[in-house]
């Protein structure tokens, strides 16, 4: 399988393996658990006075998630480097269709898509990698209940998307 650039793809089995190892060292090495939310929180600790950002489980231990942040972007532009480039676009092909909203139309429906993910991450307390990969290798009830939330979530979003405004 190719995925747009005609770039051959991990099988997902040995991605799985390697997201168990990482996730194994992690716990071993920091104590600690990967999830994305948390590390934008760290980052959003440098930049901001805020008290919530000021939390100190962001600091000390916490600071490695920096460098993933950065190494998160730097492996988004090698990337893209090594597949041609990265070309930016409002081209969204059948949403396009569908909605028909021009370039500031489809950034107030992303904004608004972006302030929906970090509220259910904020209600969830923690991203679907956090959740996913950590809570649920903990057998952490939290995590199970909002793994299944997030799941059942995505299955009606998908259905309304293209069951309905895409037909």
């Amino acid at each position: 399988m190719r995925i747009l650039d005609g770039q051959p793809v991990m099988h997902w089995a040995l991605a799985g393996v390697l997201l168990g190892i990482i996730t194994i060292v992690l716990l071993w090495t920091t104590g600690s658990r990967l999830g994305l939310s948390t590390t934008y929180e760290c980052v959003c600790r440098l930049f901001s006075g805020v008290p919530y950002f000021q939390r100190t489980e962001l600091a000390g231990k916490g600071a490695w998630r920096l460098w993933f942040a950065l190494g998160l972007i730097a492996s988004g532009v090698l990337s893209a480097m090594v597949s041609g480039g990265w070309h930016p676009t409002w081209a969204l092909g059948p949403f396009d269709d569908a909605i028909r909203l021009g370039p500031p139309g489809k950034a107030v429906w992303m904004f608004s898509g972006g302030v929906l993910i970090g509220l259910g991450t904020r209600i969830a307390d923690g991203c679907t990698s956090g959740h996913g990969l950590f809570g649920l290798a903990n057998f952490e009830w939290a995590s199970l209940r909002s793994v299944l939330a997030f799941m059942a979530t995505g299955i009606a979003t998908t259905w309304l998307v293209y069951g309905v405004l895409f037909r």
